[in-house]
């Protein structure tokens, strides 16, 4: 069986001259690859050079197809979700003719019209994955009308967490990021990990305020940080790092910025930490690092948001509501003052529990069971 995946993946050339994408999503795809004769993976190629973030494909069943990058922030950026449409359409027209199935990623700008043509124009098996926050109440309109398509059709929707009146066709599907040898390298890390001051924190994505950088920053105190913390780990990058540099140096807290980093990089950084961070009020699904951390004894300080609370709660972690500096400011003193090591120790344990469903093998294997014998045309 041959599959097309179409998704906004940002694609690059590395200095070699090899095609590589966004490391999670081409590591998604290379275990995929062991259960399809053939992956066409249909994404965004951009001209600039790679961030170490981007990884090649190590499945050789697995070929890149170009598309001309669409959508952005600005309104030139947008405007290219419409002048590409031409060009996108044929490229995914073409595609489909060679393949027995197809996912569509979404939410994402040329899905405005790709999720009509996939579902009015195609007779092509396949199913569509919603990434984003399926809840969100006041989404990008953009988003919003992806939603509505795809409540309004037949072929199963993957989405993350489980919701009041979801749609028949829509399943509730974890992220997959971890391997089994790496579920069985982390239970040793947690079983050994000693949880007492000083603490390493850390953060991984965009460093950007909607992220929850700024609310990081604010929440720590030169004071407390002296006594309590050893260092906390800013994983990514963005246009506001230098002002969040200027504020660190004014503030003499101990952060210490990555930029982007290797997956081995990431994941060793998750070894040596005792808590992610991650207070965000972006339009956040179920996001990888949560999983990635815990399996790692990262005990999760995140926002309850989309499906996250519906995952972590006081038993495994903490969550950051309302989301602000001062809740965050809170919940690092309750740690401090009032949690002791044992203590901790079983949350982490726990934390690390709720990975089990994050791993390739379980996401291949419900795929198989439960949407390629049902995947139909609308």
């Amino acid at each position: 069986m041959k599959l097309a995946i179409i998704s906004h993946t940002e694609h690059y050339k590395d200095g070699d001259g090899n095609i590589v994408g966004w490391g999670p999503t081409v590591t998604e795809i290379n275990h995929l690859a062991n259960d399809f004769e053939k992956i066409y993976h249909v994404a965004f190629f951009h001209s600039e050079d790679a961030p170490p973030s981007s990884l090649r494909y190590t499945a050789t069943n697995v070929e890149f197809v170009p598309l001309p990058p669409s959508g952005g922030r600005d309104f030139r950026s947008k405007m290219t979700v419409l002048t590409n449409l031409p060009q996108t359409i044929s490229v995914v027209r073409e595609v489909l003719k060679m393949v027995d199935v197809f996912q569509f990623r979404a939410p994402v700008g040329i899905g405005v019209y790709l999720i009509p043509y996939l579902t009015w124009f195609s007779s092509k098996k396949g199913w569509f994955k919603y990434a984003g926050n399926w809840s969100q109440e006041h989404p990008p309109l953009g988003y919003k009308i992806q939603r509505y398509l795809l409540e309004r059709q037949r072929r199963k929707v993957t989405i993350n967490g489980k919701w009041p009146d979801q749609p028949q066709q829509c399943l509730t599907f974890e992220n997959p990021c971890l391997t089994l040898a790496e579920r069985a390298e982390g239970l040793k890390i947690v079983k050994q990990k000693q949880y007492g001051p000083k603490f390493t924190f850390c953060f991984v994505g965009r460093l950007e305020d909607e992220k929850g950088v700024q609310r990081i920053l604010d929440a720590f105190i030169q004071s407390v940080c002296s006594q309590f913390v050893n260092s906390i780990h800013l994983i990514g990058n963005g246009p506001k790092r230098e002002d969040y540099e200027a504020q660190v140096k004014e503030k003499n807290i101990p952060v210490q910025f990555h930029g982007f980093l290797s997956r081995a990089e990431v994941f060793a950084i998750y070894k040596n930490s005792h808590f992610l961070l991650l207070p965000s009020t972006a339009s956040e699904g179920f996001p990888k690092v949560i999983a990635e951390a815990m399996n790692y004894g990262c005990i999760p300080i995140v926002s309850q948001i989309s499906s996250i609370g519906q995952y972590i709660h006081t038993s495994n972690g903490y969550l950051i509501h309302p989301p602000t500096a001062e809740t965050l400011r809170q919940i690092l003193n309750h740690i401090f003052r009032e949690e002791n090591e044992q203590e901790l120790n079983e949350k982490a344990l726990k934390a690390y529990e709720v990975a089990t469903d994050f791993t390739f093998e379980h996401y291949r294997k419900r795929i198989q069971l439960e949407i390629i014998p049902h995947d139909k045309k609308d």
